[in-house]
């Protein structure tokens, strides 16, 4: 099918690597993304995205959690807004983010696509000191 006019010309450039580091975090072969990220988004929602990327592969968090490390007033539902604009949600992990009970809770794909996620970081082995020294931080 021809590609419409209106959407300019195709600029694929650096999806190759976006795409190979989605297989290989799929394989259980990589924990964290090394992609320059451009989200749009206010101030409020990059500090939120930011936090949510620091959270350490293979665990969970919650929103009330987020929202006390952020201070400021901020609240568990700010967050939960803020999280639902995610617009690279393998990238930013807002998969890691459970209730407050740790039941699954919202995910745009889908609960059984955030226990899948949340299942494969599981079943890989646990991270060693040095690897966790290398993942964004503190947490």
């Amino acid at each position: 099918m021809p590609r419409p006019a209106n959407f300019g010309p195709r600029a694929d450039a650096g999806f190759e690597q976006v795409a190979a580091q989605l297989a290989e975090y799929l394989a259980g072969e990589r924990r964290t993304f090394d992609l320059p990220l451009q989200v749009r988004g206010d101030a409020f929602q990059h500090r939120v995205w930011d936090l949510v990327t620091r959270i350490p592969y293979g665990q969970t968090t919650t929103y009330g959690d987020l929202a006390k490390r952020l201070g400021d007033d901020v609240n568990a539902q700010q967050v939960g807004a803020a999280v639902s604009r995610n617009p690279l949600c393998i990238l930013i992990p807002c998969h890691r983010i459970v209730g407050s009970t740790g039941r699954l809770t919202g995910y745009a794909g889908g609960l059984d696509r955030k226990r899948a996620l949340l299942e494969l970081e599981r079943s890989q082995p646990a991270v060693t000191p040095a690897q966790q020294a290398l993942m964004p931080g503190p947490w």
